[in-house]
């Protein structure tokens, strides 16, 4: 992509990799996005308080407000282009990305996952049903996962990831937190190199190119 990225976060609960985000834009980690709009279904998410502080504009929209798939989507797909968004950057979403929208945004919206997708995605596999079902497999590693969005749950091309040991005692409490250190690393260095124009999507395969930051 090129040209400045205006992201839109999703978020459905506190927003701690949106924080991680918006922080390294405000460091100068990440020199060529601007978070737009924040976008919950939940109008108690803790997302919403991070956005209230730094101005940034807020979107509380669910599908039970609306009597159809269509008007939900449409009036979600306004809110984006009123506010110029070109990028989607989820964030603890917890609802399933319309295929409307995944069409519009190709390879342009992205999901972290805690866990080395492939293994434990798909339907159900999020928060700590995610690292019980790490810790049940008797894997010795575990990890995040920057990843496309597609129209299934956790199956778009991997941008990047990074690998936490488990331990013998963890429990899904211990993981989740040694996890989510290397999700607020990776998420906004992937942010940073989709800003830079250093992502290639070839089919199913993701290429970085020419990175040496």
């Amino acid at each position: 992509m090129s040209g400045k990225l205006n992201i839109a976060v999703f978020a459905s609960g506190r927003g701690s990799n949106f924080k991680a985000i918006l922080e390294a834009i405000k460091t100068g980690k990440i020199q060529n996005a601007q978070i737009v709009l924040v976008v919950s279904n939940n109008s108690d998410a803790g997302a919403f308080d991070i956005a209230c502080e730094n101005n940034i504009p807020e979107l509380h929209i669910n599908r039970k407000q609306f009597g159809t798939d269509e008007d939900f989507n449409s009036t979600l797909m306004s809110s984006l282009e009123k506010h110029r968004v070109n990028f989607i950057a989820l964030a603890g979403y917890m609802k399933k990305i319309d295929p409307t929208i995944v069409r519009a945004f190709k390879n342009c919206i992205v999901n972290i996952h805690p866990a080395l997708l492939p293994k434990f995605g798909g339907g159900g596999m999020y928060g700590m049903h995610v690292h019980e079902a790490v810790i049940a497999s008797k894997d010795k590693i575990s990890g995040a996962s920057v990843h496309l969005v597609d129209e299934e749950y956790d199956h778009g091309p991997v941008v990047l990831q990074e690998t936490v040991p488990v331990e013998a005692n963890d429990t899904p409490f211990t993981l989740s937190e040694r996890v989510l250190k290397v999700e607020h690393k990776i998420y906004p260095e992937a942010i940073r190199l989709f800003s830079e124009g250093k992502i290639k999507v070839d089919g199913r395969k993701v290429i970085i190119i020419n990175d040496e930051s």
